[in-house]
Protein backbone atom coordinates (compact mmCIF):
# COMPACT_ATOMS: atom_id res chain seq x y z
CA UNK A 1 0.00 0.00 0.00
CA UNK A 2 1.51 3.49 -1.24
CA UNK A 3 1.81 5.62 2.08
CA UNK A 4 2.88 9.38 2.56
CA UNK A 5 4.58 11.49 5.21
CA UNK A 6 2.48 14.52 6.89
CA UNK A 7 4.78 17.62 8.28
CA UNK A 8 2.65 20.37 10.37
CA UNK A 9 3.72 23.71 10.38
CA UNK A 10 2.19 27.09 12.68
CA UNK A 11 2.15 29.90 10.44
CA UNK A 12 1.31 33.23 10.98
CA UNK A 13 -0.67 35.75 13.91
CA UNK A 14 -3.87 33.43 13.93
CA UNK A 15 -1.97 30.33 14.45
CA UNK A 16 -2.75 28.20 11.23
CA UNK A 17 -1.66 24.58 10.32
CA UNK A 18 -0.06 24.33 7.30
CA UNK A 19 0.72 20.48 6.11
CA UNK A 20 3.03 18.95 3.76
CA UNK A 21 1.93 15.66 2.82
CA UNK A 22 4.81 13.72 0.85
CA UNK A 23 5.39 10.60 -0.67
CA UNK A 24 8.48 8.22 -0.73
CA UNK A 25 9.07 9.42 -4.66
CA UNK A 26 9.38 12.81 -2.79
CA UNK A 27 6.30 14.44 -4.47
CA UNK A 28 4.81 16.81 -2.10
CA UNK A 29 1.15 18.04 -1.29
CA UNK A 30 1.17 22.05 0.03
CA UNK A 31 -2.04 22.23 1.76
CA UNK A 32 -2.81 25.90 3.24
CA UNK A 33 -0.07 27.67 3.06
CA UNK A 34 0.20 30.65 5.90
CA UNK A 35 3.61 31.62 5.53
CA UNK A 36 3.10 35.34 6.21
CA UNK A 37 7.14 36.63 5.95
CA UNK A 38 10.12 35.79 5.42
CA UNK A 39 11.35 33.81 8.35
CA UNK A 40 7.88 31.29 7.99
CA UNK A 41 8.63 30.97 4.21
CA UNK A 42 12.06 30.08 4.56
CA UNK A 43 11.42 27.72 7.31
CA UNK A 44 8.89 25.97 4.84
CA UNK A 45 11.64 25.75 1.96
CA UNK A 46 14.11 24.62 4.13
CA UNK A 47 12.03 21.67 5.17
CA UNK A 48 11.54 20.81 1.69
CA UNK A 49 15.09 21.74 0.28
CA UNK A 50 16.39 19.10 3.26
CA UNK A 51 13.91 16.46 2.47
CA UNK A 52 14.27 16.66 -1.72
CA UNK A 53 10.93 17.33 -2.12
CA UNK A 54 9.14 18.61 -5.12
CA UNK A 55 5.71 20.01 -4.38
CA UNK A 56 2.91 19.45 -7.32
CA UNK A 57 0.16 20.48 -6.34
CA UNK A 58 -1.07 23.34 -3.70
CA UNK A 59 -4.73 22.45 -1.81
CA UNK A 60 -6.84 24.87 0.32
CA UNK A 61 -9.35 23.70 2.82
CA UNK A 62 -11.05 26.83 2.35
CA UNK A 63 -9.66 30.64 1.55
CA UNK A 64 -10.00 32.67 4.18
CA UNK A 65 -7.11 35.38 4.97
CA UNK A 66 -5.47 33.41 7.46
CA UNK A 67 -4.85 29.76 5.16
CA UNK A 68 -4.04 31.88 1.76
CA UNK A 69 -1.17 34.56 2.91
CA UNK A 70 1.43 32.25 1.37
CA UNK A 71 -0.50 31.82 -2.10
CA UNK A 72 1.64 34.10 -3.83
CA UNK A 73 4.95 32.82 -2.76
CA UNK A 74 4.06 29.50 -3.80
CA UNK A 75 3.17 30.33 -6.84
CA UNK A 76 6.26 33.13 -7.05
CA UNK A 77 8.87 29.69 -5.95
CA UNK A 78 7.53 26.25 -7.12
CA UNK A 79 4.80 27.73 -9.88
CA UNK A 80 1.44 26.56 -8.18
CA UNK A 81 -1.76 28.09 -8.44
CA UNK A 82 -4.21 26.73 -5.48
CA UNK A 83 -6.69 24.19 -6.09
CA UNK A 84 -10.04 24.72 -3.86
CA UNK A 85 -13.81 25.20 -3.67
CA UNK A 86 -15.09 27.13 -6.53
CA UNK A 87 -17.64 28.79 -3.39
CA UNK A 88 -14.60 30.24 -1.47
CA UNK A 89 -13.69 32.78 -4.67
CA UNK A 90 -14.82 35.61 -3.48
CA UNK A 91 -13.05 35.25 -0.36
CA UNK A 92 -9.79 34.58 -2.40
CA UNK A 93 -10.32 37.59 -4.68
CA UNK A 94 -11.33 40.14 -1.55
CA UNK A 95 -7.32 38.95 -0.01
CA UNK A 96 -5.98 42.54 -0.25
CA UNK A 97 -9.21 44.47 1.39
CA UNK A 98 -9.25 41.84 4.34
CA UNK A 99 -5.74 42.09 5.54
CA UNK A 100 -5.82 45.77 6.49
CA UNK A 101 -9.10 44.95 8.93
CA UNK A 102 -6.90 42.01 10.31
CA UNK A 103 -3.75 44.18 11.06
CA UNK A 104 -1.39 41.88 8.01
CA UNK A 105 0.15 42.64 5.11
CA UNK A 106 -1.04 40.47 1.87
CA UNK A 107 -0.14 39.85 -1.71
CA UNK A 108 -2.76 39.29 -3.88
CA UNK A 109 -3.27 35.08 -4.50
CA UNK A 110 -3.01 33.36 -7.83
CA UNK A 111 -6.16 33.24 -9.36
CA UNK A 112 -7.44 29.05 -8.97
CA UNK A 113 -5.27 26.26 -10.78
CA UNK A 114 -8.98 25.18 -10.93
CA UNK A 115 -12.00 23.71 -8.34
CA UNK A 116 -12.69 21.10 -6.20
CA UNK A 117 -15.83 19.89 -5.35
CA UNK A 118 -17.49 16.39 -2.85
CA UNK A 119 -16.58 12.78 -4.65
CA UNK A 120 -13.37 14.69 -6.42
CA UNK A 121 -9.88 12.89 -5.65
CA UNK A 122 -6.61 13.90 -5.77
CA UNK A 123 -4.21 11.53 -7.57
CA UNK A 124 -0.61 11.95 -7.03
CA UNK A 125 2.67 9.26 -6.14
CA UNK A 126 1.00 8.92 -2.44
CA UNK A 127 -2.62 7.60 -1.76
CA UNK A 128 -5.61 9.33 -2.90
CA UNK A 129 -7.22 12.27 -1.22
CA UNK A 130 -10.53 11.65 -1.18
CA UNK A 131 -12.37 15.31 -1.59
CA UNK A 132 -15.35 16.26 1.51
CA UNK A 133 -17.36 19.30 1.30
CA UNK A 134 -18.06 20.52 4.59
CA UNK A 135 -19.77 23.75 4.13
CA UNK A 136 -20.59 25.92 7.58
CA UNK A 137 -17.38 27.87 8.57
CA UNK A 138 -17.06 29.10 4.90
CA UNK A 139 -19.67 28.04 1.87
CA UNK A 140 -16.91 26.07 0.35
CA UNK A 141 -15.09 24.60 3.38
CA UNK A 142 -12.99 21.30 2.05
CA UNK A 143 -11.85 17.85 3.83
CA UNK A 144 -8.75 15.86 2.61
CA UNK A 145 -9.45 12.48 3.40
CA UNK A 146 -6.73 9.81 2.83
CA UNK A 147 -8.91 6.38 3.94
CA UNK A 148 -5.68 4.65 3.18
CA UNK A 149 -3.94 6.26 5.83
CA UNK A 150 -7.07 6.96 8.44
CA UNK A 151 -6.61 10.37 8.21
CA UNK A 152 -8.51 13.29 7.31
CA UNK A 153 -7.30 17.29 6.81
CA UNK A 154 -10.29 19.30 8.37
CA UNK A 155 -9.02 22.88 7.88
CA UNK A 156 -11.58 25.08 10.26
CA UNK A 157 -14.49 22.34 9.94
CA UNK A 158 -13.58 20.40 13.17
CA UNK A 159 -10.99 21.39 16.22
CA UNK A 160 -10.10 19.49 19.06
CA UNK A 161 -12.95 19.91 21.49
CA UNK A 162 -14.36 22.74 19.10
CA UNK A 163 -15.73 24.15 15.81
CA UNK A 164 -14.81 26.55 13.61
CA UNK A 165 -16.13 29.91 14.11
CA UNK A 166 -19.28 30.68 11.90
CA UNK A 167 -19.64 34.63 12.84
CA UNK A 168 -17.26 35.41 9.36
CA UNK A 169 -19.62 36.43 5.82
CA UNK A 170 -20.63 32.89 4.80
CA UNK A 171 -20.66 31.16 8.04
CA UNK A 172 -23.82 29.53 9.42
CA UNK A 173 -23.58 27.19 12.28
CA UNK A 174 -26.49 25.08 11.91
CA UNK A 175 -25.00 23.93 8.35
CA UNK A 176 -21.33 23.58 9.90
CA UNK A 177 -23.12 21.07 12.60
CA UNK A 178 -25.26 19.04 9.75
CA UNK A 179 -21.39 19.10 7.83
CA UNK A 180 -19.12 17.84 10.99
CA UNK A 181 -22.37 15.06 11.29
CA UNK A 182 -23.47 13.95 8.32
CA UNK A 183 -19.94 14.06 6.45
CA UNK A 184 -17.03 13.84 9.24
CA UNK A 185 -19.07 12.17 11.44
CA UNK A 186 -19.41 9.25 9.41
CA UNK A 187 -15.87 8.40 9.12
CA UNK A 188 -14.16 5.37 11.33
CA UNK A 189 -14.18 6.91 14.39
CA UNK A 190 -10.30 5.75 14.91
CA UNK A 191 -10.00 8.63 11.65
CA UNK A 192 -6.86 11.34 12.64
CA UNK A 193 -7.93 15.13 12.44
CA UNK A 194 -5.27 16.77 11.26
CA UNK A 195 -7.00 20.67 12.05
CA UNK A 196 -6.75 24.13 10.51
CA UNK A 197 -5.51 25.27 14.21
CA UNK A 198 -4.29 23.34 17.10
CA UNK A 199 -3.52 19.52 17.86
CA UNK A 200 -4.48 16.92 15.59
CA UNK A 201 -7.63 14.98 17.46
CA UNK A 202 -9.78 11.52 16.23
CA UNK A 203 -13.15 11.88 14.99
CA UNK A 204 -14.09 9.47 17.72
CA UNK A 205 -13.08 11.50 20.60
CA UNK A 206 -14.70 14.29 18.90
CA UNK A 207 -18.03 12.69 18.67
CA UNK A 208 -17.66 11.69 22.51
CA UNK A 209 -16.25 14.68 24.00
CA UNK A 210 -16.90 17.73 21.62
CA UNK A 211 -19.35 20.13 23.95
CA UNK A 212 -20.40 21.60 20.60
CA UNK A 213 -21.11 18.55 18.96
CA UNK A 214 -22.93 17.20 22.22
CA UNK A 215 -25.37 19.87 23.53
CA UNK A 216 -28.87 20.12 24.02
CA UNK A 217 -31.04 19.55 21.22
CA UNK A 218 -28.00 18.28 18.80
CA UNK A 219 -27.93 14.25 17.49
CA UNK A 220 -25.85 11.89 15.25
Amino acid sequence: MTRCEIHRFTFNPFGVNTYVLYSPEREALLIDPGCSNHREQAELQDFLQQKDLKPTRLLLTHAHIDHVLGNAWVDRVFGLQPWMHRMDLPDLERLQAYAPLFGVEAEPSPAPSGFLAHGDTVTWSGPTLQILEAPGHSPGSLCFWIPEQGWVVSGDVLFERSIGRTDLPGGDHPTLIASIQKVLGQLPEETLVYPGHGEPTTIGVELRENPFLNGPGLSR
